[in-house]
């Protein structure tokens, strides 16, 4: 849920060095809800409109090196300038909610055992939650497919087919199955209630809907066996105990020459970073395993030719290995 790390740079968090550093954190609380609220106007109006239209909200904005003036001219930093379409929404939605689940966080007795995760997130922040997945989707599917090794073409040939671990509402299969008019997606998700609400999100893409099924499955359960030509795995989202035994059955499930991508959370630029990394993953169900570590996994899951994809400064990266040819 933090701002990107050319943002974070303008205005380091103040740990140690003031005499308050409890108030200081609560008022960076308040500085990423004012990059957030700035974002999410700007994505139906000039930025400098919205900029002009709230000035406590940019003396804000300003104060934490985030806004400067050209005489009455607002001058954004880049990392306020939310990108065009369905890219800055899906980026919004997403510290959106961030902020909500960091709320949650605040309000859960730390003490008590552990939760369900996203099971215990309500429709609507599934939802915003899963529609930002949609920029990955579009991602993997023009900027890493063409990339690795046989793949366009496998994916651009009848029978083309993909699998999307934890499919959530269905966002990224949609985008996928959009950018890659020949391939078939199949989303498996354990999660009942993504997958009706998923569904709900199908039902409005009639365009793909026929080329995409979900199913309820549990992935450390997956039995197929050179069934598909690229696989995704949003890594974070799993247990680690989940994760390793998955690992192995999504290698055995992918053709000679397939490609595994694993979307990965890269290594923290700093303790507090990977602190709040670590927790929120587990808080949510997922592990802490980084980009450097999951790299070692995918090799000793017997794939190779190890790609790494980032993606926006101190986003996620997304990793490639290939199944070796029989």
């Amino acid at each position: 849920m933090s701002v990107s790390a050319s943002a974070s740079s303008a205005s380091p968090l103040p740990h140690g060095r003031s005499p308050d550093p409890v108030a200081a954190l609560e008022a960076s609380t308040w500085v990423l809800a004012a990059v957030v609220g700035t974002m999410r106007e700007a994505l139906s109006a000039p930025l400098a409109e919205v900029l002009a239209g709230a000035p406590q909200r940019t003396a804000v904005l300003e104060a934490a090196g985030l806004v400067s003036w050209d005489g009455v001219t607002p001058v954004p930093h880049p990392s306020l300038v939310p990108a065009d379409g369905p890219t800055g929404r899906g980026g919004v939605e997403a510290r959106l909610s961030g902020l909500r689940q960091a709320v949650a966080a605040a309000a859960q007795d730390a003490s008590a055992p552990a939760g369900g995760g996203w099971a215990e997130l309500d429709d609507e922040v599934l939802l915003n939650q899963g529609r930002a997945s949609a920029v990955t989707g579009r991602a993997l599917a023009t900027r890493v497919v063409p990339e690795l090794p046989g793949l366009a073409e496998r994916l651009g040939a009848p029978g083309g087919r993909v699998l999307d671990v934890g499919t959530g509402v269905g966002a990224l299969a949609v985008a996928v199955a959009r950018e890659l008019p020949r391939v078939s997606v199949v989303g498996v998700d354990v999660f009942q209630r993504a997958l009706d609400l998923a569904r709900g999100e199908l039902a409005a893409a009639r365009d793909v809907a026929d080329r995409i099924s979900l199913r309820r499955q549990d992935v450390a359960e997956l039995a197929e066996r050179g069934a598909y030509d690229l696989v995704w795995l949003p890594a974070p989202f799993l247990a680690q105990e989940a994760l390793e035994s998955a690992l192995p059955r999504l290698a055995e499930a992918l053709r000679p020459g397939g490609w595994l991508v694993v979307g990965t959370n890269p290594p923290a630029g700093d303790p507090l970073r990977a602190a709040v990394a670590a927790w929120n993953a587990v808080r949510n169900g997922g592990n802490a395993y980084d980009t450097d570590r999951m790299a070692d996994v995918l090799t000793a899951a017997g794939l190779d030719d190890v790609r790494r994809f980032p993606t926006v400064p101190g986003g996620p990266v997304l990793l490639a290995a290939r199944h070796p040819d029989a």
